[in-house]
């Protein structure tokens, strides 16, 4: 339930203050990201040359070859200077005003070429050569000006591949950041952490919340740039073309701000709500897969069918309203577009009608104005991004943030080498509050000697190791080793001298031999062979496949119980601690694999302060100590003999016990 009001409350739009934790990322890759915000930029000018150089060609050269030519003197100097039939001519709009001379027309007459002067008084007819010579510098232009077009074009092409490849690059160099110190971090939380955080729920921090962060640092962060320069250098190259036309055009913009308040609002709302849907599908999901047995040996596929479509069709219904929002955003923003547009034909066109604009400015307002709405179409995409990148950098932080309940002290005190002595003192514990589940606990060890601890189920007796690896602190009293509190160790060394062997024996994917070693090259292969035949686990290995380089699958599920245990058996071994403890060790085994580990037993605890918890009372009759507990307290104390002739808690677990292997014998 906490996650789904964890979902309820993340999906904000924007926070400066997770912002500015997040950019603090980049600041190992400042130069990069400096140098893709400048090739934006380069890109950004290049996108706002192309109109220009387009308009530049319609006006001064494909239509600007209509304006009429001027007879000048030879001295004067221009590229574009003509020699027609003995007069020299230049265009008009290329003449200085000061400069005299006759104008001639260029006009066409029965599909001949001619240029006349307005009173008729000189009239020069063209021939074919003649009229491409005397469009000659128009055409030399117009070809100049595409490939200056396709030279930008290319630029732009090289720029912004490089632009991209740096920014992807440097996501990816941020997201492993990211990823490295969140796993780093989840390994140094401590157990409560783990024992209220279910395992999907960080699977999906790591995974998918990092990858949202990736797609706002290459989509969202760097390109809002390109689209602030875009959008200034649009404006300005407006204005600097034609101020009515530019006032005209942004006439639209009140009715585009308003619309993107709205979206901005309806879209946030539509986004938690999907965004909440979306994590009861994920909890129905993974409690049904993890209870697929009880599911379906209670016969409650139908039921949980039910459940499963209401919850669906809830998340249905919410991306609809989502959907909703985004589909009419886009659609609203095209028809402001349009309006746009419709204006500025209207504007220009009245204007062009009437010879106060040149055609090329219209069709270079026109392009702009598509230019300046691109960005605007694609803020959905990109509020979508910021929204979902918020959520999940919230959820990130609020990892990262967790603070290890477990902590090392300011200055250790080293524990050299570790004779064994265990003592509880007066320990008090609990998990949650007040609920104690410990009680004024307090026993002794004694270097050598093997404690077996026995009770009813809750009466904390796996508490007790928890509590001497330091999975967990005590609230009350002092746990000691060789006479140091644990609290004034580091965990590191601590957990050094402690070897764990648990009922649940988790293996990783690999082999034997490397779930054995554990990865430590301090470990050699003869070490491991020989701890292997030390705990009787050799004579199933050698049987398999590849032996010791046999694979082992996740959770070393292609092994039974009894292999997995005695491979556990043999990892702790072979790092030779100097406390062992072994946690329910044997209660799920088979017998042959029990008489294995009961045979091994003696040489595995030989040397070692040994705590034992034990749900079977024959294996522990031969230990130093026996510690009863009962509802969280140290009941009793004692050999094996000596608590059963005090015929107290003890003396009743082994009747009970002797009576159902009695019975069980009897009914084979």
């Amino acid at each position: 339930m906490d996650y789904l009001q964890e979902e309820q409350t993340l999906g904000k739009a924007y926070d400066s203050r997770l912002m500015r934790r997040l950019l603090t990322y980049t600041k190992p890759y400042r130069s990069r990201i400096f140098l893709c915000i400048f090739l934006l930029l380069l890109v950004a000018i290049i996108d706002l040359a192309n109109p220009y150089v387009i308009k530049v060609a319609i006006d001064d050269h494909i239509l600007g070859a209509k304006h009429p030519y001027v007879v000048v003197e030879r001295t004067v100097e221009h590229p574009a200077l003509v020699n027609i039939q003995g007069y020299f001519l230049l265009r008009e709009d290329r003449l200085r005003e000061d400069a005299p001379g006759i104008r001639l027309e260029l006009v066409r007459e029965d599909g001949q070429q001619l240029l006349r002067s307005p009173d008729g008084e000189l009239t020069l007819f063209l021939t074919p050569e003649e009229a491409r010579e005397l469009r000659s510098f128009e055409l030399e232009s117009v070809l100049k000006l595409g490939v200056l077009l396709f030279v930008l074009m290319t630029a732009g092409f090289a720029l912004n591949y490089v632009q991209v490849y740096l920014l992807q690059y440097t996501g990816q160099r941020i997201m492993f950041d990211i990823r490295q110190q969140l796993f780093s971090h989840i390994q140094r939380l401590s157990l409560a952490f783990f024992d209220r955080s279910p395992v999907g729920r960080l699977v999906t921090r790591v995974t998918n919340d990092t990858e949202n962060l990736n797609e706002m640092y290459t989509n969202v962060v760097v390109n809002l740039f390109k689209d602030v320069f875009m959008v200034i250098g649009i404006i300005f190259v407006m204005f600097k073309l034609d101020v009515r036309l530019t006032l005209a055009s942004l006439a639209v913009l009140p009715v585009i701000v308003v619309i993107t308040a709205v979206f901005r609002i309806k879209a946030r709302v539509a986004y938690r709500e999907t965004r909440t849907r979306l994590a009861r599908i994920n909890a129905n999901f993974a409690e049904t897969i993890s209870g697929m047995r009880v599911v379906q040996i209670f016969r409650q596929e139908k039921r949980k069918y039910r459940e499963f479509e209401q919850i669906n069709g809830d998340h249905y219904q919410a991306s609809m309203r989502e959907l909703m929002v985004y589909a009419i955003f886009r659609p609203a923003i095209n028809l402001v577009d349009l309006l746009a547009k419709v204006l500025l034909i209207w504007v220009g066109g009245n204007l062009l009608l009437n010879r106060s604009l040149e055609f090329g400015v219209l069709y270079a307002f026109v392009s702009y104005i598509e230019m300046m709405f691109r960005p605007i179409n694609d803020l959905t995409e990109k509020f979508n991004i910021l929204q979902a990148s918020m959520a999940s950098a919230e959820r990130i932080f609020q990892i990262l943030d967790e603070k290890p309940a477990i902590q090392d002290p300011p200055n250790p005190v080293p524990l050299g080498e570790v004779k064994g002595r265990i003592e509880f003192k007066n320990v008090w514990f609990a998990y949650v509050g007040e609920d104690w589940v410990l009680k004024d606990v307090s026993f002794a060890v004694e270097p050598g000697q093997t404690a077996a601890f026995v009770g009813a189920t809750g009466a904390g007796k796996t508490t007790i190791m928890s509590l001497l690896t330091r999975f967990y602190d005590i609230q009350k009293g002092q746990i000691l080793i060789d006479g140091r509190d644990i609290r004034e160790l580091s965990k590191e060394e601590l957990r050094r001298n402690i070897g764990l062997v648990m009922q649940d024996v988790f293996l990783f994917s690999g082999n034997i031999r490397e779930n054995i070693r554990l990865y430590n090259p301090e470990i050699s292969e003869e070490r491991i062979e020989e701890v292997a035949r030390y705990v009787n686990a050799h004579h199933f290995i050698e049987r398999l496949p590849k032996q010791y380089d046999e694979p082992v699958t996740e959770r070393g599920s292609t092994l039974s119980a009894g292999q997995r245990q005695l491979i556990a058996f043999a990892r702790t071994l072979a790092y030779d601690p100097a406390i062992l403890i072994l946690d329910e060790a044997t209660a799920s085994i088979d017998t042959e694999t029990e008489q294995l580990i009961q045979d091994a037993l003696p040489r595995l605890l030989k040397g070692r302060t040994s705590l034992v918890v034990a749900h079977r009372l024959s294996t522990i009759q031969d230990a130093d100590v026996i510690i009863v507990m009962h509802k969280g307290r140290v009941h009793e104390m004692g050999s094996h003999q000596e608590l059963l002739a005090k015929k107290g808690l003890y003396y009743n677990l082994f009747l009970l016990q002797y009576k159902e292997d009695f019975s069980a014998e009897g009914a084979s």
